[in-house]
């Protein structure tokens, strides 16, 4: 990383919060519009991963709390691309290239791993299309945490 960590630590802030704020917009603006599905549910949902369905019956305080989980996990995914980074320059020299695999993996962690690991209740039949727009989306997030790890490491464009 750089001399000074500050600029650093303030470039995976910003990617963490940019990541949450276009994946939580994604995710209320789809659910809302295929079944319309109110946003503080969609954050209660994100909250249930550790309060299992208690999170639904939190109103508010659970929702944020679901936010608060959600720009946490955005941030430590820009950090740890940000820290491999550090060690592999070729992943910020091409963030485009490297960005789109890492969104793979961020997708197949997520789905795979950190989801049925929590307490949220998945969908009983997921829903195709749900499916490859959020596959999709992650991609694109992939690429945003390579780009912020770009600037972190002091690389502009």
């Amino acid at each position: 990383m750089r001399a000074n960590p500050r600029p650093a630590a303030l470039n995976v802030v910003a990617g963490g919060f940019v990541v949450a704020t276009l994946d939580l917009t994604y995710a209320c603006a789809f659910w809302a519009m295929l079944r319309h599905v109110p946003p503080t549910y969609v954050m209660q949902y994100i909250a249930s991963g550790a309060l299992g369905k208690a999170a639904f019956e939190g109103g508010t305080a659970t929702a944020l709390l679901g936010v608060a989980f959600h720009y946490f996990i955005a941030t430590m995914m820009v950090l740890a691309y940000t820290l491999v980074s550090g060690r592999y320059r070729a992943l910020i020299q091409h963030p485009i290239r490297h960005g789109l695999p890492y969104g793979l993996l961020l997708w197949g962690v997520m789905t795979y791993v950190v989801v049925p690991l929590s307490q949220a209740q998945p969908s009983a039949k997921p829903l195709m299309l749900a499916v490859v727009t959020n596959f999709l989306m992650h991609l694109l997030l992939g690429v945003i945490c390579a780009w912020f790890a770009r600037r972190a490491h002091g690389l502009r464009g």
